[in-house]
């Protein structure tokens, strides 16, 4: 039977896809439901018939999906520990705050291709995962038996309110947070980091087909440099780990979001190969953290063998029921409880911080990209007119007839050309050394974004136990659930400590390392220049 959907998005159709252009707010028939792959078969008004992306409609006589409430949650951190005061945390993980500073975080697209790789999109929040892409990247039909994208199924040990949420197969070892000592007094709780630093290699992307040649996808090549064997993956893969890490690690560990999605022009050799040094930019941070690069999931990710691997390792991990906040059961301190008002100030100080460095990102891009389109739009054509007058004057004073000018006008023709070789290597040195910088300060604006709602965890905790008193007086909890929930903080605030120091750490080798590049080829950059005016003016002669 078919049905009617209204268009949610635009949606334009790829040449040679079989596909279908709608327009927001279109209604549509859908005329088959079985294409798989995320796509349905649908017709417009016009009679013109072809493939959408399912997440792009909604369909008139279907109910909408369920999303179970945060009180779910609740109830799984109950069926999973009894009357552990730790689920009372659970209601609100942000705590009720709405302490979102991050304006324009990195987040998902709806299929409309912003002009400005680092403009001021306005987008979904960075943690908030927005489902997996509408596009090519859908889960392969024989992949699909049990949905990644749901994130919830009931409870297989069968007890009531259970609710079990997509995540990272199993603990493994517990991850561990220690003291580290500097020379000059003391750093704070740190990661507890591996000898041997995973690192990976995102390259060689390739295209393929699916659907009897009606889908087509980009693959990339991903080597770990603890095995040196190449694994391939689709984006859509990206986006299902980014889903299972942030449902694992998000209320610890800020997860930022993945480049951005793309349908229109996905199969262009210049997105390709921007999208291919995103995802490696985003592999090579995700491998820098102890515990995302030692996770089950990420090492699955890595590492799979072949398909049933993957396939088996995949399930697992949708099967965890550790998410959220009940990370913080899995990890253990490696030293004494730690004061609650002296976590609380640090909380804050790192909270005010982060809104700082964020507003001062958003300045660079902002300063950067109108730099960026100067450098390759008025400013070279000065450059151009400068060599094209000088050339025009050469002109003129050739045809003077006189004799005994000719050194000033090859001259003068020499000078002209050498502005037109300068506006050339001012509109294409952004990509040589303002590109980089540009990068570096875009995944800082999506991680700096994540940085609320896992600060947000925190306070609510620190709220919660701050009401102990109160709760334990009106009989609500127990003497030893108050202690029990003073050590759990205890336990957050180290976890939140050793990512506040990971964050910095990273941040000065990043800048350190992003700023000598960037200085190292303005110098080359003014170098040349220089030097082809140093040719230009030998050519006049000293009078």
């Amino acid at each position: 039977v078919c049905s009617q959907a209204q268009v949610l998005y635009d949606f334009t159709a790829e040449p040679g896809n079989n596909e279908l252009t709608v327009k927001e707010g279109e209604t549509i028939t859908v005329t088959n439901k079985s294409i798989g792959g995320g796509w349905i078969e649908a017709q417009n008004s016009r009679g013109e018939v072809g493939l959408v992306p399912e997440d792009y409609i909604e369909v008139s006589q279907e109910a909408p999906p369920f999303h179970p409430s945060l009180a779910s949650l609740v109830r799984l951190s109950q069926a999973s520990n009894g009357n552990d005061p730790w689920s009372a945390w659970n209601a609100d993980p942000s705590g009720g705050t709405n302490n979102n500073w991050a304006s324009n975080p990195e987040g998902t697209q709806t299929g409309k291709s912003a002009p400005d790789p680092w403009g001021n999109v306005s987008q979904g929040h960075p943690q908030a995962y927005q489902g997996p892409a509408a596009e090519d990247d859908e889960w392969d039909d024989e992949w699909d038996e049990m949905k990644s994208s749901a994130g919830y199924a009931e409870s297989e040990s069968g007890e009531a309110g259970g609710i079990q949420r997509g995540g990272m197969h199993c603990l493994g070892p517990l991850l561990k947070v220690y003291v580290l000592h500097a020379q000059v007094g003391e750093v704070g709780p740190v990661w507890s980091y591996p000898e041997t630093q995973i690192d990976c290699i995102v390259a060689d992307p390739k295209k393929g087909s699916k659907m009897y040649g009606l889908k087509s996808y980009i693959e990339y090549q991903i080597t770990p440099n603890t095995t040196n064997r190449p694994v391939n993956h689709r984006y859509k893969h990206f986006d299902w780990l980014y889903e299972r890490l942030l449902d694992k690690f998000g209320s610890a560990i800020p997860i930022p979001s993945l480049p951005d999605k793309q349908v229109t022009g996905r199969f262009e050799e210049e997105f390709i190969k921007m999208r291919m040094e995103r995802l490696q930019g985003w592999m090579s941070r995700m491998c820098r953290h102890p515990v995302i690069s030692g996770s089950d999931v990420f090492q699955l990710f890595l590492t799979y063998k072949d398909e049933k691997d993957w396939k088996t390792g995949k399930r697992k991990a949708e099967k965890d029921e550790t998410v959220g906040v009940m990370i913080f059961t899995t990890i253990e301190p490696e030293a004494a409880d730690l004061d609650p008002l002296e976590v609380e100030q640090k909380c804050e100080q790192f909270s005010k911080f982060t809104k700082a460095m964020d507003d001062s990102v958003k300045e660079i891009l902002t300063v950067g990209n109108e730099h960026w389109k100067r450098c390759t739009g008025p400013l070279p054509k000065e450059y151009q007119r400068i060599g094209k007058a000088l050339q025009n004057l050469s002109t003129v004073f050739t045809s003077s007839g006189y004799q005994g000018e000719s050194t000033l006008t090859d001259a003068l023709t020499a000078a002209g050309k050498t502005y037109e070789e300068i506006a050339q290597l001012v509109a294409e040195q952004p990509k040589k050394d303002l590109h980089f910088l540009m990068e570096t300060n875009n995944e800082y604006k999506g991680l700096l974004g994540c940085f609320p709602d896992t600060i947000g965890v925190h306070k609510a905790a620190i709220d919660k136990v701050k009401e102990g008193d109160k709760l334990v007086a009106a009989n609500k909890i127990t003497t030893q659930d108050k202690v029990a929930m003073s050590k759990r903080l205890s336990t957050m605030s180290y976890t939140l400590q050793a990512e506040m120091n990971h964050f910095h750490s990273n941040r000065i080798y990043d800048y350190n390392r992003v700023m000598q590049q960037y200085l190292e080829e303005q110098v080359k950059f003014y170098e040349t220049i220089a030097a082809k005016l140093r040719q230009a003016h030998g050519q006049f002669t000293t009078m």
